[in-house]
């Protein structure tokens, strides 16, 4: 009888490293590398700038996103850490963000947040699990829900 293991990740030192790194990237190419279209069988990767909930700057993130019509599905694992991410805390405080997606000319998308709960949730989850088949083994590493986060265009 086979066993599921839980998937192992690299230490967080080793993935805070590497998400600074994709920052710095696409802010030294001026946005020419460091976003990737979704494609069939991958997610695409977009930058999120939202605004501090604490002093009111804008704040970067790397993420990766499902197209889901005009919007954008994100899932805010914090690379499996307890507490919820930084961007996710900010879209809370300020709905109104800007997601720079590949190909279109270094034009941000202004873009609303909403967490989605009940049958959208578990909708945009099973496209996610299509993705990525550890998805609910790594949320499950995590101490409380996964939130799942639509961003409308505005």
């Amino acid at each position: 009888m086979a066993t599921s293991k839980t998937p192992k990740l690299p230490p967080r030192w080793v993935m805070r490293s590497f998400w600074r790194s994709h920052r710095r990237l696409y802010v030294l190419t001026g946005g020419r590398k460091g976003l990737r279209v979704q494609r069939p069988g991958h997610e695409g990767l977009m930058r999120l700038t939202t605004t501090g909930r604490h002093s009111g700057h804008s704040r970067s993130v790397m993420l990766s996103y499902l197209a889901d019509g005009p919007d954008l599905c994100v899932v805010a694992l914090n690379g499996v850490a307890a507490p919820d991410p930084a961007w996710l805390l900010n879209l809370r405080a300020q709905p109104e963000a800007v997601a720079d997606l590949a190909g279109t000319g270094g034009r941000g998308r202004p873009v609303l947040a909403r967490e989605v709960e009940g049958p959208e949730r578990e909708r945009l989850w099973a496209r996610w699990l299509e993705l990525d088949p550890h998805l609910d083994a790594y949320a499950a590493q995590r101490p409380g829900r996964t939130a799942v986060v639509v961003l409308q265009p505005r």
